[in-house]
């Protein structure tokens, strides 16, 4: 198992600050998810780590290790990116042995690496077949194969699945996931999409213009949010924010009992029989939840009901939510205890 850390890591596109001073260490066998929406400085990290980036500043260590001036092929490192960027010429047995060819592995232990590689990813019965005969998820198998019969211990994906249809990333979050547990792998993995990153890692780095929000486990990140943008960005709906005013919610007669800004609460928290005055603005039906935006003096709260309430436009309803459900933000959006 290799460990991964990044010491006050920064890169410039001149007098623009794609990462500014990252600190963050990814443990040995763990699955790191790398999460933010484009421009966060997700990728630059990503290829930073892998070695076909440069850092502005800072250090990158794999294993104890200072690789930060090392090329990319001594990092012991292999990389699925979003492209599979499969060789259509070459049959699928060749293109995952191809990087294997180029450092001169030996035929005897190349056959040997593809065998047990393709009965690993279920690809025995299509290796004579070109990239052009497969489906998506095949071709997804097929890159990560090429990875995967390097044996590193680390491997990097940049968006992996993105390519592929619902139904399908979903079955191949489920098999990745399991891979990596299998194979005791160090996976870093970007996405944008919040479902991935909270169903396969162990942690989520949450980045955001070029700084890390929150760096923590699944968990800790939907119940603790350290900062509003970290609120906002993991939750579907996303957490209520409520703007406060003297100790009220903005517009409304509904006090708190807290001298915060903004006052976090997610929708899956609030029901519909309190004693908080609302009005039913919109209403979203999803099947198992009717998705309610109800307007509160001047704020808007979401609230996730059953899908069988019988609710329009307009209506008037009483909502609650328990004390232990709120959560506190100051001015500058970070978290308050």
């Amino acid at each position: 198992m290799s460990s991964i850390q990044l010491v006050n890591v920064s890169k410039d596109w001149g007098d623009t600050k794609a990462l500014d001073a990252i600190d963050l260490t990814i443990e040995p066998g763990s699955f790191c998810v790398l999460l933010g929406p484009s421009g966060c400085g997700k990728s630059t990290t990503l290829r930073i780590i892998a070695g076909l980036e440069s850092a502005s500043g800072g250090q990158v260590f794999v294993n104890g290790k200072d690789v930060t001036n090392q090329p990319p092929a001594l990092r012991g490192l292999a990389m699925v990116f979003q492209n599979y960027a499969l060789f259509p010429h070459l049959s699928v047995a060749d293109n995952i042995t191809f990087g294997l060819s180029v450092r001169k592995v030996g035929a005897t232990e190349t056959a040997s690496r593809l065998k047990s590689t393709a009965e690993l990813l279920g690809l025995t019965t299509l290796l004579d077949r070109r990239p052009s005969q497969l489906s998506g998820g095949q071709q997804q198998r097929v890159a990560l194969g090429r990875a995967l019969v390097a044996q590193a211990r680390i491997c990097l994906m940049d968006e992996p699945l993105s390519n592929l249809d619902a139904q399908l990333r979903q079955e191949m979050r489920h098999e990745l996931r399991q891979l990596q547990q299998r194979l005791g792998l160090t996976v870093v993995y970007v996405t944008h999409d919040q479902t991935e990153a909270m169903s396969m890692a162990d942690q989520v780095v949450l980045l955001n213009q070029g700084r890390i929000e929150q760096a923590a486990a699944p968990r800790v990140l939907y119940a603790r949010p350290a900062t509003m943008f970290a609120a906002r960005f993991i939750g579907t709906p996303a957490m209520n924010l409520l703007r406060l005013d003297n100790g009220h919610i903005a517009g409304s007669t509904v006090a708190v009992d807290h001298a915060g800004h903004v006052l976090g609460i997610r929708p899956e928290s609030v029901s519909l029989n309190g004693d908080v005055p609302a009005t039913v603005r919109s209403l979203e039906y999803l099947g198992a939840d009717l998705v309610l935006r109800c307007a509160v003096g001047d704020e808007q709260i979401t609230v996730r009901a059953d899908g069988k309430s019988d609710l329009a436009e307009g209506a008037q309803v009483m909502l609650h939510w328990p004390a232990q459900a709120e959560h506190y933000f100051d001015a500058q959006g970070y978290r308050l205890a």
